[in-house]
């Protein structure tokens, strides 16, 4: 497994460095299902940036019990900062690769969410943050991923491309991050028993917003039921993530 990269250096300008590389459309991608997640009553955050999201997402749903997870103390220093002193929010310096959030007396989670954050990783990280996914999610929960996708137009996808080999380097030199190219977590969350229910895409499909939903566990074994989503048939074979 690679090294966690380190964030901390970042957690002060993080907002400003988002602000002018995408403007606010990180922030809207991350805000697109705010609305329909609302009335979950339990939710595991995983990263969030600055935390922004998970700020408003208590503010709109006060009595939500709310994990966030991050290796970074630094970001949840500045978390702390955003969220209100009766917020039933407990924060987790942990790297998410070993972190049991199964344990967490919050769980079994109703609600994921995952901004920004699937593509630290590589397959067989992500396979790891599945099994302990698993291990905390309920039977039906809501996974929510935001996250940069390699557009499909053929001058939208060259633009992609650039655009996503250069955050990767960035964060490379400033991070630590060793991860090179996007993972395919949905083939990583489908083999994990998660079912994509709905996506949506920002700037011609560089950004993208999904809903995977836990599917239905046969007996009590692991077998689940995968066939693919209305969401995911609507997609080419070769553009299926």
């Amino acid at each position: 497994m690679n090294e966690p990269a380190r964030f901390d250096r970042l957690a002060r300008l993080y907002r400003w460095i988002e602000y002018f590389s995408f403007g606010s459309y990180l922030q809207q991608c991350r805000m697109l299902r705010i609305v329909e997640i609302v009335a979950s009553p339990r939710a595991l955050v995983y990263g969030d940036g600055d935390f922004r999201f998970l700020a408003e997402l208590v503010r709109r749903a006060p009595e939500m019990q709310v994990a966030a997870v991050d290796a970074s103390g630094e970001m949840l220093r500045q978390a702390a900062k955003r969220l209100s002193s009766d917020a039933h929010v407990r924060l987790e310096q942990a790297d998410a690769l070993a972190c049991e959030v199964g344990a967490f007396p919050e769980a079994p989670f109703d609600l994921v969410v995952s901004h920004f954050f699937l593509d630290c990783f590589d397959e067989a990280e992500l396979a790891v943050l599945a099994a302990h996914v698993n291990a905390a999610a309920g039977e039906g929960a809501v996974w929510v991923v935001s996250d940069f996708s390699i557009p499909r137009l053929p001058v939208a996808r060259q633009v992609g491309w650039l655009v996503v080999s250069g955050l990767y380097l960035a964060f490379r030199l400033l991070t630590g991050l060793r991860t090179r190219r996007l993972p395919d977590h949905g083939r990583v969350m489908r083999d994990s028993g998660w079912r994509l229910e709905d996506r949506r895409a920002l700037l011609l499909g560089l950004l993208v917003s999904e809903r995977w939903r836990r599917s239905y566990r046969m007996n009590d074994g692991e077998q689940h039921m995968n066939m693919p989503s209305n969401a995911e048939a609507r997609l080419p074979p070769s553009h299926r993530i």
